[in-house]
C-alpha cells in the first residue's frame, strides 16, 4: 500500500468514527461506500492544483473531483490552455489529469448542494493538509469559489484572506500563503504556495458563469504549457 493509499484509509477510518452529513442516497445510487473518500484526481507531481468546495453527484458516480458541469468547464479550459483546441472526446479531456491535481475542501458529498460546516471542514482539514503538503509536489493553487478560497484562512496572516477577498482585483491577483501539515509521526511540515482565486464556475453563478472561461484562460496564461 502506497503512502497516499494509507492516507485515504485513514480518512475512511475518521469518517466511520462519528457521523457527519453525507448524501447517502447519491452514494447508494452509485453503489459506493459513503465513508470512502474521493480525495483527489490527477497527478501528484503536477505544478497546478484546482481546489473546489466539495463533491457533487457526478463526482461520486465517477470517483473524481471536478467532473460535473462546473468541473467539466474547468477541464475544458485547461485542455484549451494546453492544446489551443477543443477536446473532441471525454477520453481526450481526461488527459488533463496528467498535468493537474483536482481536490476539494472535504472529500465527501454533502446532502443537497449545501456547503459543509466549518466543523466538518476542520475535521478533515489535517488530511487535506497532508495531501497538499506531503504528497502533492506543486505550489500553484487555483481556488474555485468563496468557500474554497477561505479554506486557506489559517495559513495567511490574521485577516489577510478576508481582506484579499474583498479586493476588486481578487480574481486577477494572487496571494502566497504557507501551508502546514503534521505527518503520522507527529513531524510538522510546511509548503509555500500561491493562491489564484476564481469564482465558482457553477451555472447557478449568474454573475460570473458566462465570464468564467475567459477568466480561467487569463489565469492559465501565467503558466508555461
Amino acid at each position: 500500500m502506497s503512502d497516499i493509499e494509507t492516507l485515504i484509509v485513514q480518512i475512511c477510518q475518521e469518517a466511520k468514527q462519528k457521523p457527519f452529513p453525507v448524501d447517502t442516497s447519491v452514494y447508494e445510487s452509485a453503489n459506493k461506500d459513503p465513508t470512502q473518500p474521493i480525495l483527489y484526481a490527477g497527478n501528484l507531481k503536477s505544478q497546478i492544483c484546482f481546489f473546489g468546495r466539495d463533491l457533487g453527484r457526478d463526482e461520486v458516480h465517477t470517483g473524481q473531483p471536478l467532473i460535473g458541469a462546473a468541473g467539466t468547464l474547468v477541464r475544458k479550459g485547461f485542455y484549451w490552455a494546453m492544446h489551443h483546441q477543443q477536446a473532441k472526446t471525454q477520453q481526450e479531456l481526461h488527459r488533463i489529469c496528467a498535468r493537474v491535481l483536482l481536490a476539494n475542501t472535504v472529500p465527501y458529498k454533502p446532502p443537497g448542494n449545501k456547503a459543509y460546516t466549518t466543523e466538518v471542514k476542520n475535521r478533515f482539514r489535517p488530511f487535506v493538509e497532508q495531501l497538499l503538503v506531503l504528497y502533492w509536489q506543486g505550489n500553484q493553487i487555483i481556488t474555485l469559489g468563496t468557500d474554497a478560497f477561505k479554506w486557506f484562512t489559517p495559513y495567511g496572516d490574521k485577516g489577510e484572506i478576508n481582506e484579499f477577498f474583498q479586493r476588486s482585483d481578487r480574481y486577477e491577483n494572487k496571494l502566497p500563503v504557507t501551508l502546514r501539515a503534521t505527518d503520522t509521526l507527529g513531524v510538522k511540515h510546511q509548503r509555500r504556495v500561491t493562491l489564484l482565486p476564481l469564482p465558482h464556475p457553477s451555472p447557478l453563478n449568474q454573475k460570473y458563469y458566462a465570464k468564467f472561461p475567459q477568466m480561467l484562460q487569463k489565469r492559465l496564461n501565467e503558466f508555461d504549457f
